[in-house]
């Protein structure tokens, strides 16, 4: 049975910048060039640069009348953030981002170039509140949300950099985003369903990235999960279970004391039925905490049992954080325990990771720099 519980996780709005274009929608868009006195077909042509050209600056877009460039600049493009530093692995095939915004709250964004694909990994708050206690970010806690522009800023950002060959192997495109990045998604909800739009619709309404191509991540918020199901959308659900037992999940992921294991994956059964999407299942390997054969046998029971075909389990090894107790797993036991998932008839394998060596888990260039 469900809990009775406030479904509502908010952060100060202090810090939060002043309206951009990609906080606005077609409808937002024209009402505000119409305000500067522009007529509304303008709304459209300053679109089409941010989310067709991946331009920012009014100032460069020469198609629009000189004399309101600046005047557009200062209403619909205030200063968002700005890099910190870059951080690259893999021979240049990731790249980290510390991105400092205009309040000094720091935020990080991680871009990673395969053979088939090109993946930014991009944060939805500055912080976390969940505090699990294997997460950089958890450590660090909340400073707030972000707005829907500083999210979908940083993919304008990484589109860029692949259009322009920023990463070895020349010129290419973005085509995946997840919600994997500081902060927990569904804790920020309007925002980042808002901006899950602006990722998807085709210019000028935004980017074009497929839907499919799109994973928003969560530690459980089962009432948001249900929510998420019912927006019409068809991006992939990942939930960061960690361990398929109540008493364990309460110390490793916290929000479990509200929303339990079987709440979480009857919401995670719920968004399949509505999306007919096959739901992610993340979970951290943790040496001596979550590794053990039985819990092993336990999950794959139980997503066996809520979500039958309907799910995959991504094994991920734990990148420690400085400092910390928790360390990944070893090497014979993460297989042995994908094996014993796989053998309860659900699909199990290990992430590819990267970027071990510079601190990648997300929240760690940011206490570093703090």
């Amino acid at each position: 049975m469900s809990k009775t519980l406030p479904l509502v996780f908010t952060a100060p709005r202090r810090g939060m910048p002043d309206k951009h274009l990609a906080d606005l929608d077609a409808a937002g868009r024209k009402e505000a060039v119409q305000g500067l006195g522009l007529p509304a077909f303008r709304a459209d042509q300053i679109a089409r640069h941010y989310y067709g050209r991946l331009e920012a600056d009014p100032l460069t877009m020469t198609d629009l009348p000189e004399a309101k460039r600046a005047e557009i600049k200062d209403a619909l493009f205030p200063p968002l953030m700005t890099p910190v530093r870059n951080v690259a692995t893999d021979n240049g095939d990731t790249r980290k981002t510390l991105w400092r915004a205009e309040d000094g709250t720091l935020l990080e964004s991680v871009l990673m170039r395969y053979s088939d694909r090109a993946t930014l990994c991009i944060s939805s708050q500055a912080g976390c509140g969940m505090a699990c206690p294997f997460c950089a970010t958890g450590q660090g806690g909340l400073q707030r949300n972000l707005s829907t522009a500083e999210i979908v800023d940083q993919v304008r950002d990484a589109s860029a950099a692949m259009r322009d060959g920023a990463l070895p192997g020349g010129p290419g495109r973005l085509t995946n985003v997840v919600f994997m990045g500081m902060g927990e998604p569904l804790a920020n909800y309007k925002r980042v369903v808002a901006a899950v739009r602006r990722i998807t619709e085709p210019v000028p309404n935004g980017f074009g990235i497929s839907q499919r191509n799109v994973v928003v991540s969560t530690v459980g918020l089962a009432p948001a999960i249900r929510r998420l199901a019912d927006e019409g959308l068809s991006v992939t659900l990942a939930v960061s279970l960690h361990t398929p037992d109540d008493e364990l999940r309460d110390t490793l992921v916290p929000i479990n004391n509200r929303f339990s294991v079987a709440e979480v994956l009857d919401a995670a059964a719920y968004y399949a039925d509505r999306t007919g999407r096959r739901v992610s299942i993340e979970y951290a390997l943790i040496r001596d905490k979550n590794d053990q054969g039985w819990r092993a046998d336990m999950l794959g029971k139980k997503l066996h049992k809520a979500l039958g075909s309907r799910v995959h389990v991504n094994v991920i090894p734990l990148n420690p954080t400085p400092g910390s107790e928790w360390d990944a797993a070893p090497k014979e036991r993460q297989d042995e325990f994908v094996r014993r998932v796989i053998a309860q008839g659900v699909p199990c394998t290990v992430r590819d990771t990267k970027g071990d060596e510079i601190s990648a888990a997300c929240g760690q260039l940011a206490a570093e720099e703090n």
